[in-house]
């Protein structure tokens, strides 16, 4: 990923925001963006020239749109919407999140539809490249004309008022301009519409939650492999044969990644001839349940990198034409309802493992000691650990009931039908985070329980996985902290350290 990313008007990718997310790339205006910037705002300047009357140029918002406001109160009328528009609560965003939501606003600005001068988009990607950070409530949007709230509290920040994160350190904005030596905005007709009309607040969220996801879904499958083994179960269900017949792409991939992490298992020679029939579904079917959780991302993604290049403002400049039209492109519920699906699909990846650790600490199912440990009694082992997997589980399905299904009316019945997006976002972050951990519960079990089963070893990709964990924790010989090896597995695994551990010996997982 290059250290510099270009805006050209055109295209972003999801992996360029994740990039600057994490703070590893700067952001620029491209020149052919700049050009497309330059005529939608002339378009503005026509329309004020002619005294014609457009919603959010000359006139009031929402319900108020039928009012017309003088000439030389317009730009008060832009500062006025951003103060009275930052009523957001709750926790501040992420700096991740923030950075994406910052590069995206750009972005769709660049896009040359919103009637804003090139300085208005300098400025915001002036404060990105600083690392200076608006604090964003993440309460207080419906999704509905845009993120209003949290992207008024980003627009509150260029213009030099409210709170901002400069470098790490919470201050007064005016104090983190005079320390970076910029200069606050002064807004124009139109400008302070364009900065907080849009659904950039549920695609931030909503993409940085999605790429984990993406992860997920191959980690889930290293999970399930080194389980697998650990319970001495049978490979024949993943036979490329049994997946043909039932060709889901999510399916077929998954099959692949536990054909190829399974390959060459002294433990599965060790038992081929034990009389076992078939495995429980969370063993047998994980092709099935992992993939069709897959297939959930997929589509999540399709509809992510529609919306980032998706203009969202209103009303939307047309260069070529000279007209403004008014529309709904700002509502959000196309991604709302993605984000809900990714929320479902990545809350079954975390189901089905935790059914598999389940196993793992039941000596019935497993013929293993007891919570894998040995001395069970005096020791209780890895007990609590499937615990807090099934209330991670179980808080997931209240998290996945759909924030998309609801509505309610606000703004005078102006905005009577609403998206919840940013309720989705949010909840799909939260899914992805509890099933992360689940699944480093999962590793953590597989791998103690995998110790007993020496001196024989598992296929070469569930190998390679459980020595990577082995370098950073230990083999459980008696009670310990079990938090902090759990956190130590999830960091593994949020870091790609696992994921790039198996596909060291097996190649590129799908």
């Amino acid at each position: 990923m290059p250290s510099t990313i270009i805006l050209d008007g055109e295209h972003l990718g999801l992996e360029q925001i994740a990039a600057v997310a994490r703070g590893g790339a700067r952001v620029s205006l491209g020149d052919s963006a700049r050009r497309k910037l330059v005529r939608a705002h002339d378009v503005v300047q026509r329309i004020l020239a002619s005294d014609q009357q457009v919603y959010g140029v000359n006139t009031g918002f929402g319900l108020l749109k039928d009012i017309r406001i003088p000439r030389d109160r317009l730009d008060v009328l832009q500062l006025n919407l951003i103060r009275s528009h930052c009523a957001g609560l709750g926790d501040p965003l992420p700096p991740e999140a923030t950075r994406a939501l910052m590069l995206l606003r750009a972005h769709v600005l660049a896009r040359g539809h919103s009637g804003v001068r090139p300085l208005v988009v300098e400025t915001l990607l002036d404060h990105l490249n600083a690392d200076l950070l608006p604090v964003v409530p993440e309460q207080g949007s419906l999704g509905a004309s845009g993120d209003l709230a949290p992207l008024s509290h980003v627009a509150l920040a260029l213009l030099g008022e409210g709170e901002v994160v400069l470098r790490g350190v919470r201050m007064r904005t005016p104090a983190a301009l005079e320390t970076t030596g910029l200069a606050p905005l002064r807004l124009g007709p139109k400008e302070g519409l364009a900065l907080i009309n849009g659904t950039q607040f549920i695609t931030a969220v909503g993409v940085l939650a999605l790429l984990q996801a993406e992860e997920l879904a191959a980690v889930a499958d290293v999970a399930g492999a080194l389980s697998l083994e650990a319970l001495k179960g049978s490979h024949r269900a993943f036979d490329e044969r049994l997946q043909a017949l039932r060709p889901h792409p999510g399916q077929v991939d998954s099959a692949a990644n536990l054909r190829a992490l399974l390959e060459t298992s002294e433990i599965a020679r060790s038992h081929e001839a034990c009389g076992r029939v078939q495995d429980a579904y969370s063993l047998r079917c994980m092709p099935q349940v992992h993939g069709s959780a897959r297939d959930g991302i997929r589509f999540a993604r399709s509809i992510l990198e529609v919306e980032v290049d998706a203009v969202t403002d209103n009303p939307i400049v047309f260069p070529d034409g000279g007209d403004l039209l008014s529309g709904g492109n700002f509502h959000g519920e196309t991604p709302a309802l993605a984000l809900d699906l990714l929320a479902i699909a990545t809350a079954s990846l975390a189901s089905i493992s935790e059914r598999r650790v389940d196993r793992l600490m039941n000596p019935v199912l497993s013929g293993l000691p007891p919570f894998l440990t040995r001395d069970a009694g005096v020791h209780s082992g890895l007990m609590m650990a499937h615990v807090t997997a099934a209330s991670l589980v179980s808080e997931n399905k209240i998290l996945c009931h759909p924030a998309s299904v609801d509505s309610i009316p606000t703004e005078a019945n102006q905005e009577d039908h609403v998206s919840m997006g940013p309720i989705a976002a949010r909840k799909a972050r939260a899914v992805v985070g509890h099933a992360r951990m689940v699944l480093a519960i999962e590793v953590l079990s597989a791998c103690q329980a995998l110790d007993f089963l020496a001196p024989l070893h598992p296929g070469r990709g569930a190998r390679a996985a459980y020595e990577a964990v082995r370098r950073a924790v230990p083999f459980m010989e008696t009670d310990r902290v079990l938090a902090d090896d759990i956190r130590e597995v999830e960091r593994l695994i949020r870091e790609g350290t696992l994921r790039a551990a198996a596909e060291s010996a097996v190649g590129r997982l799908r």
